[in-house]
């Protein structure tokens, strides 16, 4: 074969190659979190956190959440107002959002490092009132989640707030991190798993209503790194497209209630009757090694052996980002600390 010859083959080659697999990935150039996209865009989707390439919500959400965050306050059993009460602060997700919030301890004690067990040690977090209790656990994507009739939400009714001494009508606040397992369709495609995510979402925030009656806030993180993945399970670009379907659900509550009509993805997500009023917890994912603006990075030591669970480290700093979340923002300092305020 001349060398023209082989070098016409090889072209033939990459051409079929093309129109079995594709053109070369559109995610090769490792994307930018969401929370430094500003008003740049990936694939064409505008980044910030909330709208208009912002880390900041619209100044009309902020005063509700505000006002469901001066809501919440302790209840007996039944839903009424005591001074004896409780109100629960609850998590909602799979294996990696148990792993972080409790640190995937046994025997129904949270490991120290976890969020509630770092919780459970600063003295600033008020322990009276406030029962933090993990619901999420492995294997239950986000399909599991988003139904009334789901088995979950008696699992967590009788096997983590019951044993308490705790009930439904105690929940009042709600953490919720949800991914699908091995999905296949990334953006921009129609049919993307961010999509789906979308939908299962606001479908969790109708469920979580009808079971929780009296929640007051629900805040959504999205899925951590997942660069150093070694299986199908959820690697990139998947989890990083986890916080366009974050956004884009918090996105249709924002504008629904600013009269942009009901988002036929999300579904109604009226926070006057329908559903909690919903926002962002931490932003958890981060480009590797590569620092966050914030100075958010991961390592591979970050994860056990498959690269998608976090292994104790960071457990941790999901752990720590939790905290420091819950102590500091204006619509959780309230009722989650001893003397911090909301407004």
């Amino acid at each position: 074969m001349t060398t023209h010859a082989r070098r016409v083959l090889a072209v033939l080659v990459a051409v079929a190659a093309i129109a079995v697999t594709g053109p070369p990935a559109a995610h090769a150039a490792a994307p930018v979190p969401i929370n430094d996209l500003g008003n740049g865009t990936y694939l064409g989707f505008p980044g910030g956190l909330y709208p208009a390439g912002r880390n900041t919500m619209p100044a009309a959400h902020h005063t509700v959440g505000v006002e469901r965050a001066l809501r919440v306050r302790p209840l007996d059993t039944a839903g009424r107002p005591s001074a004896t009460g409780k109100y629960v602060l609850l998590s909602i997700g799979m294996s990696n959002t148990t792993q972080e919030f409790c640190g995937g301890a046994s025997g129904g004690t949270c490991a120290p490092y976890s969020f509630v067990g770092q919780a459970a040690a600063d003295p600033q977090v008020d322990h009276d009132r406030l029962a933090i209790v993990d619901g999420a656990s492995g294997g239950q994507t986000a399909g599991t989640w988003d139904a009334p009739t789901d088995p979950n939400y008696d699992r967590v009714r009788d096997t983590r707030l019951a044993p308490l001494g705790l009930t439904e009508r105690q929940v009042q606040v709600v953490w919720v991190k949800v991914a699908n397992a091995n999905p296949t369709v990334s953006l921009p495609d129609p049919n993307a798993d961010a999509y789906q995510l979308v939908t299962q979402q606001g479908d969790i925030l109708r469920t979580v209503k009808k079971r929780y009656p009296n929640v007051q806030q629900v805040f959504f993180s999205s899925r951590i790194y997942g660069g150093y993945a070694t299986t199908t399970l959820n690697p990139e670009p998947y989890a990083y497209e986890t916080g366009f379907g974050v956004k884009w659900v918090i996105q249709a509550q924002i504008n629904q209630m600013s009269g942009g009509g009901i988002n036929p993805r999300a579904g109604d997500l009226d926070h006057t009757g329908t559903v909690a009023w919903a926002a962002w917890g931490p932003y958890l994912w981060a480009n590797g090694l590569q620092p966050r603006s914030d100075g958010l990075t991961w390592a591979r030591s970050d994860f056990v052996t498959d690269g998608t669970h976090p292994s104790t480290s960071g457990r941790q700093k999901v752990g720590s980002l939790l905290l420091r979340f819950f102590k500091t923002s204006p619509h959780t300092a309230c009722w989650f600390t001893v003397s911090g305020t909301c407004g």
